[in-house]
């Protein structure tokens, strides 16, 4: 591969994936340890078994620009993140730890208010901020601040949720509206008002995920973030080999995110979301898998979207609101950089 890095690259679409498979897998030998789930597996953590139980472990940066949105900022959404990465592995969330790099000049008040948002995403599910590390840049080296994390999470030996694992006749749940936090962050950049405000989804989705694994049936997991449920849906039905037919009327998604992604060019199930969870259980529990997740805090919004059929291998199918049917292909890049 020749050329330089692009916002693309970074932007969890087809581009991102390329340059890791041709750059950073070329270059790393050993890329799994005791047979656990590793860095070939492009999944949202990986896995150390040890014993009767696996250490799930994660990491995340976020140089979200602005670093205070609506419903959220920089801390909420790098604490938020690191939980969703483990808890789509199934894992019990137990820990995470920090590294945040300021500019120069950045206020004090505005760096406690980063930290004590992560503080109260990781107090909701019952975790520690155990370690951290702190730099500063002189100004003007970097935008203001970038805050880095690594979660470490519990789960007991093979029972890690893989996002391949889809089986024939499984259902699709997403656990909430869709579209949410990119769409609300694009349009405080364009300016754009409604007079509902358009607010970031950001949330840990931990009680979602435990909610949906106390039923069980749960056969794989995906947080869609950058790329957002198209590219969740493609990477699961890539790696399985099955293919994901969802079907429009029922995919949740708010009038007033539809209203703004006409009007800003977008296409709502490619902006990232950052407190949703992409689930794929089996057919025959999937009804009662929906109605736990619909009774805890973020999850009250879930619905089946779809289902996991043989043909076409590898493909994710889009039935139209008016019966039509197309290809759901992968975005290329994230339409909204820096989102997350």
């Amino acid at each position: 591969m020749v050329g330089e890095v692009l916002l693309a690259h970074g932007a969890g679409g087809v581009m991102m994936v390329e340059l890791l498979k041709e750059v950073v897998m070329s270059s790393i030998k050993r890329r799994r340890v005791y047979n656990g789930i590793g860095l070939d597996d492009m999944d949202d953590g990986s896995t150390i078994p040890l014993g009767d139980h696996e250490v799930v472990v994660t990491i995340d940066g976020h140089t979200v620009d602005p670093i205070f949105f609506p419903g959220g900022d920089i801390g909420k959404l790098a604490a938020a993140g690191t939980i969703n990465d483990l808890a789509v592995m199934g894992a019990k969330p137990l820990a995470i730890l920090d590294s945040i790099i300021v500019e120069e000049g950045f206020p004090i008040r505005d760096l406690k208010k980063i930290v004590e948002s992560m503080n109260q995403v990781v107090e909701e599910v019952g975790a520690a901020i155990i370690h951290g590390d702190f730099k500063v840049m002189p100004k003007g080296k970097i935008d203001k601040v970038v805050v880095s994390t690594a979660g470490i999470g519990l789960v007991e030996r093979g029972k890690a949720l893989r996002d391949s694992n889809l089986k024939v006749g499984d259902k699709v749940l997403v656990s909430g509206f869709i579209g949410d936090h990119g769409i609300a962050l694009a349009s405080l950049r364009e300016g754009i008002g409604f007079e509902a405000n358009l607010q970031s989804d950001v949330a840990p989705v931990w009680d979602v995920v435990e909610a949906a694994m106390k039923v069980g049936g749960v056969h794989a997991a995906k947080d869609p973030t950058r790329g957002g449920l198209s590219m969740a849906l493609n990477e699961m039905a890539y790696k399985s080999g099955h293919s994901i037919w969802i079907r429009e009327r029922y995919i949740p998604i708010r009038e007033e995110v539809k209203a703004a992604s006409e009007m800003l060019g977008l296409n709502p199930l490619e902006v990232t979301c950052e407190g949703v969870a992409v689930l794929v259980v089996d057919g025959d529990l999937a009804d009662e898998v929906l109605g736990a997740v619909k009774k805890t805090k973020h999850g009250e919004n879930a619905s089946i979207i779809g289902e996991v059929r043989k043909e076409p291998a590898g493909r994710v199918v889009l039935e139209t609101s008016v019966g039509g049917k197309k290809l759901l292909e992968p975005p290329i890049g994230e339409p909204t950089p820096r989102v997350c």
